[in-house]
This record gives structure tokens, C-alpha cells and sequence, in this order.
């Protein structure tokens, strides 16, 4: 490496300075030098000898060569110079580097330190010569990987978290969230526990999955043992998002083999089966106000609360508090935190407005109530008619489910003929929907529905957003018993549904900011699952049943929305010997986008599926 110095053009006046300063220099410029070999120089020598001795000397290096040979042949000519015009080829854009890359322009002294930059001493130095010093990677470890990556492993083994603080429906209810009541339940809990020994990193990760929703039952007895543990471990109390209580409605009776002895041991089983299997209503069951009282304690970070109130011939209701005067009403613990409510088996929690209420009351942030009943019962109907009329301005989704037996029937029953002589169901549902953001209703409902909240809607401020309806059937009045039952070979059903939907599309024109509207029937017996008869809007767009009434109706009050799809039959069609209809559908297996309702006609008489 050839360095070169900067040298001085001052006048030097100190001897030391200047030996100093040569010295640096020629030990920084590692030139090769030969020995210097001192020649003796005569003193007696005179002036012209010197002379002549020194012109001699000049020849010689003045000299190209000292063996004349042959000149060679002459240089070639330079080239022009080029004009100034010319400009340079650019690099081709599959080139990686478009670009020509610019060189250090910065030119710095390798050796000396950073304080001696910018002074002309600096050495430089060509950064070519100095050799670059390669860092090996070094290896990462599970626990240094990005949080990111942590979570999404397990968010694939555990399933992906739905933030309880936004609505659990996510804008849609019913169409793309999961149920809540089996959200994110792990049947593998302690196995997939082993997981939190992996490091410490993944014990904070696995302990929020599984804590994150925690089912307990509603005994004096577990109430005890929970409140200990969260004692024990208090670091865990964070992590529960979603609390279900069950309360039993029968234990087993068993014999007690020593007096005074009350633990509950498991019955006596024979190759015939359990010996005395008998039953007997619980007796160690918690009040809802001691179980109000340990979520408010125990999980300060719960957003979403489920009950369930079991099923049984006569069950038991649930007890709200302990035995007291009946004029006297106890409030329960409020809980704060609480977004979302989820009433399992509702009839054995709520019967009466007043259940309502105290549980409302201890719920100031409620904002979504889920209620479902086991059975389809006119006590239902009119418990939630009445308790409807005192829902809370605060809550914004309801999701209510009446009749969970998705089947069609004959005729309309019995048990809804006495809520039909008592009050016209529709209307109170019609009167709740009209102050809400998302309704969800499974049972029996018609076109009058839609007519009350329309009635009952201000276009200026009404804030509902989604409308899902699933039909038991349509409520009829003053029709024949054979003209009230449901399913896809019943005319009386397909023209009470059609009327159903042209009441949900004439609604639109005061209820501005819906977005979906999703009216389906479901028949879980139907010869052709594919025909249910459905309608829906969502997103611009339209699919489900259709009829020149429909179209026309859909065009006056919204004139942007368009059918997916029209399709005129629903296949090929055909009879058998027997004179039964015969299709051989044309979707087999796809989503239908069309149902011309005309086309139901031919259903009438049977069906008999290829």
C-alpha cells in the first residue's frame, strides 16, 4: 500500500522539530529503500575534475537505455476528443442495480482517530486496501423471535382470539362470527398446558389463551374452591375475558354410609348399570347474587358473561338472592365490566320483567344480550313480550332465539295460538328493534313485523344496521288449520314468506342505514336443503327468492342494489311412474343465488329427488 504524505511549505527553525517530523513521515510511507552507501570524497580533488565527474554522471541517467536496439513502431494517433453532446448509454432496467452506485466520496484517514478528521495531517487512505471485516449472524433463539411470530403460532394451535371489547357479531350478527358459547373452549386444556414450560415467554402467552375463557358451576361448594385458587394465583384474574356459570337443575342421589356425612360419593355400578340412580333436585346451588359477587371480585377484566339456566321437566329457577321478605328486592353486585350478557335455558333466569331489571341493574355497561330457550313454550313469548317493552336504551344488539327446532310442521301449534289471543308478538319485537344497531331473531314472525318498525323508525335518527330473521313459520291470522303449517311444498307458506320480504324491502325506504337484511327459512328435514326459501341484501347486492314484485319494489326504494343472479327453473324437471316430481338440480352442492317463487307451485304435490 503506497501512502502519501502532505508536506509543509513553512520555514523550519528548530533542528529537533525537523528530524522529528522527517522521521514520522518516513516510517508511515513504507518505501522500499537499498542501504545508503557513503562514498569517499577526496579533499585534495580541485574544482574542474569535480566538474567533468558530475557531467558524466548526468549522461548516464539522462540516458533511455544503455543497449541501443531498434526503435519500435510509432504510437497510434489519440483519439478525438468527444463532443460534447454525447450522452452516456443507461443501464438496462432488468439490471439489479439501475443505478450506477457512487463511490465514497468521503475521504477519511483509516488510522487516525475521529478527532483528527477534517485537519490536514490526515493520512489518506484507500479504503480498498484495508481487508473488510466479516461479522458472522448470530444464531437466534425461540425466545428472541419478534412478538408476532410467537403469536401467530399459537394462535394456530389455540384458534384465533375475537377481541371481546368489539362486538362479537363483527358488524354481521349471526353470518361470520363464532357462537360465543364455544368460543375458543379447548377440550385439550392440559395438554396444551405443557406448552407454558417451553420458556417464560410462552407461560405469560399460554396462561391468557387458557384462562382467557374459564366455565364454572354454580355451587356453593366450586364457588369456594375458585375463590381460593384466584387467591393463590392472583396473576391470572387478567387474563379471563369470558366467564360461564352453569347452574345445575338435578344431582344424583346417593346413600349416605356414615351419619352426618354429606360429601357426594359416586353411586355403586353393576354390569346391569348404576345402582339407585336416582335424582333429586340440587340443594348446594349458588344464588345469582353470590355469583354476581365473585366475578365482580375475583375478574375485574371480564367482558362477557354467560348463564345458564339449564333444562329439565320443572326446573328450578334460579334464585336471585337469599331468603328474605318477597316485598323486599335486593339489588345484585354490579359488575362493570361487562359488555356482553348470554342467558342459556332464559326461562329459568328470567320469567318476569322485574328479573330483568335487577339483572340490568347490575350491568351499567351492558351493550349486547344474548338470550336463547330450550323450548318453544307461549310462556316464552309472553315473559319476553312484556320484558321487551322495558329493554334498556343501552343496549344496542339483541340476539333472541325463541324456537331453536328448525323442522317445518303442519299446522301452527297450540302453545301459539294462546300468545296470538293474548298480543300480537311482531308488533313488541317491531317496538325493541327500533332503538337497536343489530338485531338476530330466530322463531315465528310475518310481515307486520317490518310494518311496525317502519312506524316506529325515524329516518333521521334510527341507528339499525343489520337485520337477521330466521322463520319458524309465518304468523297468519283468522287462517284454516291446514293453511298454517311451513316448508318449501306448502303455497300458503311460500306466499305468506314472499309478503314477508316485500315488507322487509318497503321498510328500507325509512331505515336508511341498514346494511344487511338476511330473511331465511330453515328446514332441517327438506327434501332439497338448497330450496329454502331465503332473501338478503348485502353489500350492493341481492340474491334469494324472487318475483316481478320483488324486483319492482327493490328498484323503487333502492335502485342501486342488483340480483347476483335469475335464474327462470330450478333444474330439470320431470315425473316418475308414480306421477311424482322429479328434479335433478342444476346445484347440487353451490349456493343458489336464485328461487323464482313460481316455480314452488310444482312442489306442491311431492317430490322425489335424482
Amino acid at each position: 500500500m503506497i501512502m502519501v504524505g502532505v508536506r509543509e511549505s513553512a520555514a523550519f527553525h528548530d533542528g529537533d522539530a525537523i528530524a522529528n517530523t522527517f522521521e514520522a513521515h518516513s516510517q508511515s510511507l513504507y518505501l522500499p529503500r537499498e542501504p545508503y552507501l557513503q562514498r569517499e570524497i577526496s579533499i585534495d580533488r580541485d574544482d574542474d575534475e569535480d566538474e567533468g565527474t558530475a557531467t558524466v554522471e548526468l549522461a548516464a541517467i539522462m540516458t533511455t537505455t544503455s543497449t541501443p536496439v531498434t526503435p519500435g513502431p510509432a504510437s497510434p494517433p489519440l483519439e478525438p476528443p468527444k463532443p460534447t453532446d454525447f450522452v452516456p448509454p443507461t443501464r438496462p432496467s432488468s439490471t439489479p442495480f439501475p443505478n450506477a452506485q457512487q463511490g465514497q466520496t468521503d475521504i477519511r484517514c483509516l488510522t487516525c482517530q475521529p478527532d483528527c478528521f477534517g485537519s490536514d495531517d490526515c493520512m489518506i487512505a484507500s479504503p480498498v486496501s484495508t481487508p473488510a471485516v466479516t461479522e458472522q449472524n448470530p444464531i437466534l433463539t425461540l425466545a428472541q423471535l419478534p412478538a408476532e411470530i410467537h403469536e401467530c403460532i399459537l394462535d394456530h394451535i389455540f384458534g384465533y382470539r375475537v377481541s371481546t371489547t368489539s362486538p362479537s357479531s363483527l358488524n354481521i350478527p349471526s353470518v361470520n362470527a363464532r357462537s360465543w358459547s364455544t368460543a375458543l373452549r379447548h377440550s385439550r386444556r392440559k395438554e396444551l398446558s405443557n406448552l407454558a414450560l417451553v420458556c417464560s415467554l410462552w407461560r405469560d402467552l399460554i396462561q391468557q389463551r387458557l384462562y382467557r375463557h374459564i366455565k364454572l358451576k354454580a355451587t356453593v361448594h366450586c364457588s369456594n374452591d375458585v375463590m381460593a385458587f384466584f387467591v393463590r394465583h392472583p396473576h391470572l384474574r387478567t387474563y379471563v375475558k369470558h366467564i360461564e356459570i352453569w347452574f345445575p337443575v338435578f344431582q344424583p342421589k346417593f346413600h349416605v354410609t356414615v351419619p352426618g356425612d354429606t360429601s357426594l360419593a359416586l353411586p355403586t355400578v353393576s354390569p346391569e348399570g348404576i345402582a339407585s340412580a336416582t335424582y333429586a333436585l340440587p340443594t348446594d346451588n349458588s344464588t345469582l347474587e353470590e355469583v354476581f359477587y365473585l366475578v365482580s371480585m375475583q375478574f375485574p377484566e371480564a367482558r362477557v358473561l354467560t348463564l345458564e339456566g339449564g333444562e329439565r321437566k320443572k326446573a328450578p329457577r334460579v334464585k336471585f338472592s337469599f331468603s328474605g321478605p318477597t316485598w323486599v328486592t335486593r339489588d345484585l353486585p354490579e359488575i362493570s365490566s361487562i359488555r356482553t350478557l348470554i342467558v342459556k335455558g332464559q326461562w329459568n333466569i328470567i320469567r318476569q320483567p322485574k328479573d330483568w331489571e335487577v339483572i340490568s341493574r347490575a350491568l351499567p355497561n351492558l351493550e349486547e344480550w344474548h338470550g336463547t330457550y330450550a323450548k318453544p313454550k307461549s310462556k316464552s313469548y309472553l315473559s319476553m313480550a312484556s320484558t321487551l317493552e322495558r329493554l334498556d336504551p343501552k343496549i344496542t344488539s339483541l340476539n333472541l332465539c325463541l324456537e331453536c327446532d328448525y323442522r317445518r310442521e303442519m299446522t301452527c301449534p297450540p302453545y301459539y295460538l294462546k300468545v296470538c289471543e293474548q298480543l300480537h308478538w311482531c308488533e313488541k319485537l317491531a317496538k325493541a328493534a327500533s332503538s337497536l344497531e343489530h338485531l338476530s331473531y330466530t322463531g315465528r314472525v310475518c310481515h307486520g313485523f317490518f310494518d311496525m318498525l317502519a312506524k316506529f323508525s325515524n329516518p333521521r335518527t334510527t341507528r339499525l344496521k343489520t337485520i337477521d330473521l330466521t322463520v319458524k313459520n309465518c304468523c297468519r291470522q283468522n287462517a284454516q288449520w291446514n293453511e298454517s303449517g311451513s316448508g318449501i311444498t306448502d303455497m300458503h307458506f311460500i306466499t305468506a314468506f314472499e309478503q314477508l320480504v316485500l315488507g322487509g324491502i318497503r321498510a328500507l325506504e325509512r331505515l336508511k342505514s341498514v346494511e344487511l337484511l338476511r330473511i331465511r327459512y330453515v328446514d332441517l328435514d327438506s327434501p332439497v336443503p338448497p330450496l329454502n326459501p331465503y332473501f338478503m341484501i348485502r353489500d350492493g347486492w341481492c340474491s334469494g327468492v324472487w318475483s316481478d314484485e320483488i324486483v319492482a319494489e327493490i328498484n323503487r326504494v333502492r335502485p342501486d342494489i342488483r340480483f347476483e343472479e335469475m335464474v327462470d327453473s330450478f333444474g330439470e324437471v320431470g315425473y316418475n311412474k308414480e306421477g311424482r316430481l322429479v328434479i335433478n338440480p342444476d346445484f347440487p352442492k353451490s349456493r343458489v343465488l336464485s328461487l323464482k317463487l313460481a316455480n314452488y307451485a310444482m312442489l306442491t304435490g311431492g317430490i322425489a329427488i335424482m
